[in-house]
C-alpha cells in the first residue's frame, strides 16, 4: 500500500493524534459524502498530478502552477470548495480540457499554508463525486459545469455485504503485517470504520496501483461493484508481498555478510559495464596506463603508483574512494614536464606587441629583451615581471601579449580580495571538500608546464585569521625556490621555475616588502591625449564596433572627435573610461541604425556633444590668478596623477593656523614647515612680522572629501602662504610639486611622468621642480614633454622668484596693524 499511509490515516481519522500538525475541524467522513448543502453547480477545477481523491479522504496536496495557486488561493479566501480532478497525462505543463479525466471529487480546503518557495500546501478534504458535463472557461483557471454522484452501497445488514466487508479488512491487516514500511496503528484505524462507503474510499486512497487503476475506481459508481474490484488489487497485493518476502528470507539464509558485499559488488560491475562505464579495476588500469606515459620523476611515479594501490585495496562505495580517485586523477592530469616550444622570432614579437599596444616603449623594449636572453640560453630561470601603474594602461593585456608573442598558454588568476593562504597552497586533503590551490589548477588549465601566468591585481591581497596569502606567494615568486613548489593537496614538488609570472599591481606600497623584492617593477605610466586618441581610433573604437555588431562603414571618428572624447567626458591615466564613453557613441548610433532613423556615420567634434551632452570637464582647469593665495600644485595617486588647489585666506585674529580638506600627517608637517620658514625669512620677503600674531591663517585643498597626503605639497603650500602674505600674483598657467626643508631646501619627489601628463591635461604651460627631479624628465619622451617649460630649484627663494610677481591682487588687502611697543 502507499508509503503515505501514516500521513493520509491520520487525516482520514478525526480522532487521531496529530503530532506536530495544527489541529484542523475535520468533520466526520459519512456527513461530508452525504451533505448536498453549498454544492455549485459550476466548479472550479484543480487539476492533480498523480494523485486520486476519494470522498471523505483529508489528503495533503502542494500547488505549483501558477493558474493553480491562484485558483486556491480564491477559493480559500472564498467557500473554500473547489472540484480536484486527476490527468491523464502526468505532465508538468498546463492540462487542456482533453488532459483530463471526466470524474472527479468536490474538494473542501481544511488549512492552506503558503511555503517560502512561493509555492502553496493544502489539506484537502474529499465531498461527494461529481462528472464533468462542461468546460466553460480556461482563464483564469478552469471551470466546469458539474453533475454531482451519488454513492451507493448494498444493504449492510445482508450476509454477502458484511463478509465482503470483513474481507477486506482482513486483507488490509495481511498486508499491513506483510509491509513493514507502513505503521502498526494503521490497523486500529481500520478496524474504527464502520461505514462500508468510506472504508472502501479509504482503502482505494492508499492502495499502491496507479493513477490509471485508481481512477477506475472512483468511476465505479456501484459500492459494491467497487468493493470487488479493489478487493481484486489488495489480493495481487498480498501476492507480491508474500513472494518479495520469501526471496528476502531465503537470500539472508543462503548469503552471509561476506558473500553479500561480493554479490553488490559483482552486480554494480556488470550494471557498469552494462551501461559503457568502468569498474573500478578498469578505471584503475586506465590510470596506471595514463601514469606510464607522463614525464615525471621517479619520485612522483612511485607516489602515484603507491597511490594506485590504495585504491585498488578500498571499498568502491566508500566515501574515501572517490576522493583516492580524484586525487589520482589530478595527479595523471597535471603537465609535468609537458612544455610548449617558446618562439624566438623576436621581429614577429615585436609586431605582435605594437600591434596589441600603442605606446608602452620602455615596457616592450625590456620585453624583447627577455625574448632575446631566452633565445640565447634556453634554460634560464623565468623572471618574475610586475607592472606597476594607474588602471586601465593596459597591465593585464599586456601578459595576453607577451603569451602569443612567444606562443605559450596564457592563465590568469585575480588575487584581489584573496584573504586564505589555502587558495595559493591548497588543502590538504584529510579535509572534506579538499582541493589544490589555484597555481596548480590553473596550471592544470593551461595543460602546459610553461604558460604565461599573470597574478593581478597582487598589491590587493588581503590577509586574516586564516593565513597571509602574500607569503605564501614568497615560494612561488622566487626562481630560486618555486622549482620545488609544494602544494598541500598534492603532497608532492611541483616545478614552477618554467612559468613566466606576470604581477599586476596599481600601487607599490600595499605589497609586502619580501615579496617585491622578488619582482622586477616595469613601471607603466597614463597616457597623453595624442595617444590616447590613436589607441581609440587603432584599438576602442573597432573592438566596440565589434561588439554591438557594427562595422567600419557605419560609424567613422574624426581626429578632433576622439580629441573632444579624451577631452571632454574623460580625465584619467589609462584609457577604461574612454572606452566607455567610445561604447555609449556606438550604442546610439547602432539604436538609431536599429529603428531605421536618419544618422550621420561620419561624426565630427560637434557631433559629440550632441549624442553626450555638455562636456564633463573642461580642458583648461587652470582657475587664474585673479586671487592671492591659490596655487596649482601636482600630485601621483594610485590612479595616475592629479592637479590640486592650494587656497590660503587670512582673517582678523590671533595668528592661529587652521588646515582643511582631509588633510594627512605629513601634508600638515608641510604647512607647518613653510609657515615656520616665512615668520624666519619674513624681512628677506619683506613680510611685516605683525600680520603673523593678528591674522589667522586658513589653507584648504579643494574636494574635501578626497583624503589626502605626501610631502609633495611643500612648495605648492609655501608659496600659497607667501602670495596671501604679500597679496602678489601668482604666475599664469603654472603648477609645481616639491618637499621643503626648514632651511628652504627643495626636495625631489616621485611619481614626475604622471604629475606631468596632469599638468598637461589641466593646459598648465610652466612647471616648478627640484633640480635633481631634472633626470626623471629626461628619461621621459619628448612627446610627453613638448609645450612645457621646467623651472628647476634648489632653494625656496628660487621658487618664489619664478611663481610670485612683482604685482599686487586686485582690492589687496589692507592689513590693520598696531604699532610696535616701542614707537
Amino acid at each position: 500500500m502507499n508509503k503515505d499511509f501514516e500521513l493520509l490515516e491520520k487525516f482520514a481519522n478525526p480522532s487521531a493524534n496529530l503530532e506536530n500538525v495544527e489541529m484542523i475541524e475535520i468533520a466526520s467522513p459519512d456527513e461530508v459524502m452525504e451533505s448536498d448543502e453549498n454544492l455549485p453547480e459550476n466548479l472550479p477545477l484543480l487539476p492533480l498530478r498523480n494523485t486520486v481523491l476519494f470522498p471523505g479522504i483529508v489528503i495533503p496536496v502542494t500547488v505549483t502552477r501558477t493558474k493553480a495557486i491562484r485558483l486556491v488561493k480564491k477559493a480559500y479566501r472564498g467557500d473554500r470548495t473547489l472540484g480536484i480532478i486527476s490527468q491523464v497525462k502526468q505532465t508538468k505543463e498546463e492540462p487542456k480540457e482533453d488532459d483530463l479525466y471526466k470524474i472527479g471529487t468536490v474538494g473542501n480546503i481544511l488549512k492552506m499554508i503558503v511555503l517560502p518557495d512561493g509555492n502553496v500546501t493544502i489539506i484537502v478534504q474529499g465531498r461527494r463525486r461529481f462528472k464533468i458535463t462542461s468546460i466553460l472557461k480556461t482563464n483564469p483557471y478552469l471551470t466546469a459545469a458539474v453533475e454531482y454522484i451519488t454513492d451507493s452501497f448494498p444493504n449492510g445488514k445482508k450476509k454477502e455485504t458484511k463478509a465482503l466487508i470483513s474481507t477486506l479488512k482482513d486483507t488490509a491487516a495481511n498486508i499491513l503485517n506483510l509491509n513493514p514500511e507502513i505503521p502498526r496503528d494503521a490497523q486500529l484505524a481500520i478496524n474504527n470504520i464502520e461505514s462500508p462507503i468510506f472504508l472502501t474510499h479509504f482503502l482505494s486512497s492508499n492502495l499502491n496501483i496507479d493513477i490509471s487503476e485508481k481512477q477506475l475506481l472512483l468511476e465505479t459508481y456501484d459500492g459494491g461493484e467497487q468493493a470487488h474490484k479493489l478487493l481484486e488489487h489488495m489480493l495481487k497485493e498480498v501476492e507480491v508481498l508474500e513472494i518479495k518476502k520469501d526471496i528476502q528470507s531465503k537470500a539472508s539464509s543462503d548469503i552471509d555478510q561476506q558473500q553479500r558485499e561480493y554479490y553488490l559488488r559483482q552486480q554494480i560491475k556488470v550494471l557498469q559495464e552494462e551501461l559503457g562505464s568502468d569498474s573500478p579495476d578498469q578505471e584503475i588500469e586506465k590510470l596506471r596506463m595514463k601514469g606510464a606515459k607522463k614525464k615525471w620523476s621517479p619520485e612522483v611515479n612511485e607516489h602515484f603508483n603507491k597511490e594506485l594501490n590504495k585504491i585498488q585495496r578500498l571499498n568502491s562505495m566508500a566515501p574515501e574512494y572517490a576522493v583516492a580517485v580524484g586525487y589520482a586523477e589530478l595527479l595523471s592530469d597535471l603537465p609535468w614536464n609537458d612544455s610548449s616550444g617558446d618562439s624566438f622570432n623576436l621581429k614577429r614579437a615585436k609586431k605582435i606587441l605594437d600591434e596589441d599596444h600603442y605606446g608602452l616603449k620602455k615596457v616592450k623594449e625590456r620585453i624583447i629583451e627577455y625574448l632575446a636572453v631566452l633565445k640565447l640560453r634556453k634554460d634560464m630561470k623565468a623572471p618574475i615581471l610586475c607592472f606597476y601603474g594607474p588602471p586601465g594602461v593596459g597591465k593585464t593585456s599586456l601578459g595576453k601579449s607577451i603569451a602569443k608573442a612567444l606562443g605559450r598558454e596564457y592563465v590568469r588568476m585575480a588575487l584581489g580580495g584573496v584573504h586564505d593562504e589555502s587558495e595559493i597552497r591548497g588543502h590538504r586533503k584529510t579535509y572534506i571538500g579538499a582541493m589544490p590551490g589555484k597555481i596548480i589548477q590553473n596550471i592544470n588549465k593551461a595543460k602546459k608546464s610553461n604558460p604565461v601566468f599573470v597574478l593581478d591585481e597582487i598589491d590587493k591581497i588581503s590577509r586574516d585569521q586564516r593565513g597571509d596569502p602574500s607569503s605564501a606567494l614568497l615560494e612561488v615568486l622566487d626562481p630560486e625556490q618555486n622549482s620545488a613548489f609544494k602544494d598541500n593537496y598534492l603532497e608532492v614538488d611541483y616545478d614552477l621555475s618554467k612559468v613566466l609570472f606576470i604581477a599586476t599591481a596599481n600601487s607599490l606600497d600595499t605589497i609586502q616588502s619580501a615579496l617585491r623584492d622578488r619582482m622586477e617593477i616595469i613601471e607603466l605610466t597614463g597616457y597623453t591625449v595624442a595617444e590616447k586618441v590613436e589607441i581609440a581610433k587603432r584599438h576602442l573604437l573597432p573592438k566596440q564596433l565589434m561588439e554591438h555588431g557594427m562595422t567600419a562603414k557605419d560609424l567613422k571618428l574624426s581626429k578632433d572627435a576622439l580629441t573632444k572624447l579624451v577631452e571632454g567626458y574623460t580625465r584619467e591615466s589609462g584609457v577604461r573610461a574612454l572606452e566607455q564613453k567610445v561604447g555609449t557613441v556606438v550604442r546610439k548610433i547602432a539604436k538609431a541604425i536599429a529603428m531605421e532613423e536618419e544618422y550621420n556615420s561620419s561624426l565630427k567634434a560637434g557631433d559629440i556633444e550632441e549624442l553626450l551632452g555638455q562636456p564633463i570637464f573642461d580642458k583648461d582647469l587652470y582657475e587664474g590668478n585673479e586671487m592671492a593665495g591659490v596655487v596649482t600644485g601636482l600630485a601621483w595617486t594610485p590612479v595616475g596623477g592629479d592637479i590640486l588647489f592650494i587656497e590660503s585666506n587670512l582673517s582678523r585674529g590671533k595668528g592661529v593656523l587652521t588646515l582643511s580638506g582631509q588633510l594627512g600627517d605629513v601634508m600638515k608637517e608641510s604647512a607647518m614647515t613653510a609657515l615656520s620658514y616665512l615668520k624666519s625669512n619674513s624681512d628677506s620677503l619683506n613680510i611685516d612680522y605683525r600680520i603673523f600674531q593678528h591674522y589667522d591663517l586658513h589653507i584648504h585643498v579643494p574636494q574635501g572629501a578626497v583624503p589626502k597626503d605626501g610631502p609633495s605639497a611643500g612648495i605648492t603650500m609655501l608659496t600659497s602662504m607667501a602670495s596671501i602674505f604679500t597679496q602678489r600674483k601668482i604666475k599664469n598657467n603654472l603648477a609645481m610639486t616639491g618637499e621643503i626643508t626648514l632651511r628652504g631646501k627643495v626636495l625631489p619627489v616621485g611619481g614626475i611622468k604622471e604629475k606631468i601628463l596632469a599638468a598637461k591635461r589641466a593646459n598648465i604651460k610652466e612647471i616648478i621642480l627640484c633640480y635633481k627631479n631634472q633626470k626623471d624628465v629626461e628619461e621621459i619622451g619628448e612627446e610627453y614633454t613638448k609645450g612645457l617649460k621646467f623651472h628647476y630649484v634648489d632653494l625656496v627663494p628660487e621658487v618664489l622668484e619664478v611663481a610670485l610677481l612683482k604685482t599686487k591682487v586686485d582690492n589687496a588687502i589692507e592689513f590693520i596693524l598696531p604699532k610696535p611697543k616701542d614707537e
